[in-house]
């Protein structure tokens, strides 16, 4: 088994800058890879830092805002151009499947692999992805559209004295953007090894992240105090804050250990 790795492919919100793409990473369990969403751009950093598709089954989709799924129709086109021909599990809510299928059938209905769209409901806590090492779990959040986090979770299966199995939880990642401060989703997370946690916003700019429904670094560093989580991880930010280390700072008094995502880095979980 891995020790758990995180990879940040985009960390910025809708509009792009010269440092930030729009949100996709990679999560790394038990020796399978996960993409959680795949905002514009996603394939081609994946190129450039060396990371094989070979290895890619399952891809989660938080919501159907353009800056979370708008690299998809090119990340599934190149895997076509590669004679790809595992298949590909999509986890979204249904409309995503509505609007990729035209372009899956203009763009790539030559491909060789098969695209199976798996529907979730946002609004709901759920298991939606089970295999014997992992599971991934919706984390309802509040957001302008329906819009759900996923929660990771590495399990073991531990012989016990009397010959029979028990299932051990290791590592657990959750990944909450795009959100409104809520509470609600604290007895979810509580006591995750690394929990990132949208910051589009400073305090200057709190009254607009409540209109907008999104979180500022001092509400994200709330919600990783009250869950009692491992590390957490900034993401997500606005366009209009060039200085990304505003964010740090508001945040470290109240969790201190607190990290900013940037391109190409690499986590532990």
């Amino acid at each position: 088994m891995t020790n758990g790795k995180l990879t940040i492919l985009g960390c910025g919100s809708a509009k792009p800058t010269k440092t930030t793409s729009p949100s996709a990473q990679l999560v790394e369990l038990s020796d399978k890879t996960f993409l959680v969403d795949c905002g514009e751009g996603a394939v081609l950093t994946m190129q450039k830092l060396g990371i094989h598709t070979s290895r890619l089954y399952n891809i989660f989709i938080s919501h159907l805002h353009g800056d979370h799924c708008f690299g998809l129709i090119g990340l599934l086109t190149t895997l076509g151009m590669l004679k790809r021909t595992q298949p590909m599990h999509i986890y979204a809510q249904p409309d995503l499947e509505k609007l990729l299928r035209p372009l899956l059938d203009y763009h790539a209905n030559d491909r060789l692999y098969d695209i199976i769209f798996h529907p979730i409901n946002p609004r709901k806590h759920e298991v939606i992805f089970e295999d014997r090492t992992v599971s991934v779990e919706t984390i309802p959040l509040k957001h302008g559209v329906p819009t759900c986090g996923f929660l990771f979770k590495e399990t073991h299966r531990v012989k016990k004295e009397d010959g029979s199995f028990e299932y051990e939880t290791r590592k657990r990642y959750a990944y909450c953007s795009d959100t409104q401060y809520s509470e609600k989703i604290v007895p979810i997370i509580d006591g995750v090894d690394t929990l990132y946690h949208e910051s589009t916003f400073l305090r200057d700019h709190e009254e607009r992240s409540k209109v907008v429904k999104h979180s500022t670094a001092a509400e994200a560093a709330e919600i990783a105090k009250r869950a009692n989580v491992g590390k957490l991880i900034l993401g997500h930010y606005s366009a209009r804050v060039e200085d990304h280390g505003l964010f740090l700072q508001e945040a470290k008094p109240v969790f201190e250990n607190t990290f900013l995502a940037e391109e190409n880095l690499v986590f532990d979980i």
